[in-house]
């Protein structure tokens, strides 16, 4: 096994977090700093049993994988930072860990998976995928049809591309998106290029989590919960197909 899916399996983060604290010196493997290409064997059987360490802590098994949602609130950053006073990480259970998969930005709000799955995260994250996510946007001013069909095109800004995409308008001033691209402030610079400010960005649903659902269990902004075991098995039965 490659040693970044393994410090992925063991909910120190995502892989490509895990291939972060791998660059930056770390994790040790053996005593040694480690390297990318590293792989790894925990075979007491073979007599084959490595030793790895982040930051001089010694990581001897995989954690209970765990799935929260959490329905953020404008203001919170999802960056986990500990001298951030705004940080999700002062917000987080001490126990399980868990991370976000992916962010929202602070000014936006709605649902984020939380977990220790690296392998789900990576699922869910890498773009080669294309797992779909759900916005309801509210711009400054009420918008023609054309609005829609410009961002349903995939709208060019800053010398990036939008890929096609989904949209359908909910009001005179606002529109539900669905994205399988995911860059950053996407929506928020799609809007700009076409002359409209975002004023309420609120994420309703990733894949078979819907925000709407999970509210009937009375998840609030600024709460959070596990993942039933249904709503963990719909998730990956779906993950499972791609």
């Amino acid at each position: 096994m490659r040693l970044a899916k393994y410090l992925a399996q063991c909910g120190i983060g995502s892989r490509r977090e895990a291939c972060r604290l791998i660059e930056a010196g770390r994790i040790t493997l053996n005593g040694g700093i480690a390297r990318h290409a590293d792989p790894i064997c925990l075979d007491e059987s073979l007599n084959c049993l490595d030793r790895i360490e982040f930051d001089g802590k010694p990581i001897t098994k995989t954690e209970t994988l765990t799935y929260w949602v959490f329905n953020k609130a404008v203001g919170t950053d999802c960056r986990l930072l500990d001298q951030d006073e705004a940080s999700l990480i002062h917000l987080l259970p001490k126990a399980p860990r868990l991370y976000p998969v992916g962010r929202l930005d602070k000014d936006s709000r709605g649902l984020l998976l939380l977990t220790n799955d690296g392998e789900l995260t990576h699922k869910l994250m890498h773009p080669s995928f294309a797992h779909s996510k759900t916005y309801h946007v509210h711009l400054d001013r009420p918008f023609a049809d054309d609005f829609v069909e410009q961002m349903a095109n995939g709208v060019n800004y800053k010398d990036v591309q939008a890929l096609p995409c989904q949209v359908r308008r909910l009001s005179s001033d606002s529109f539900e998106i669905v994205l399988t691209q995911g860059l950053n402030r996407q929506i928020r610079r799609m809007s700009k290029a076409l002359g409209y400010r975002v004023i309420d960005l609120e994420r309703v649903a990733i894949m078979t989590l819907n925000l709407r659902k999970l509210a009937l269990g009375e998840l609030q902004e600024g709460q959070m919960r596990p993942l039933t075991e249904s709503e963990i098995a719909e998730l990956k039965a779906v993950l499972a197909m791609k």
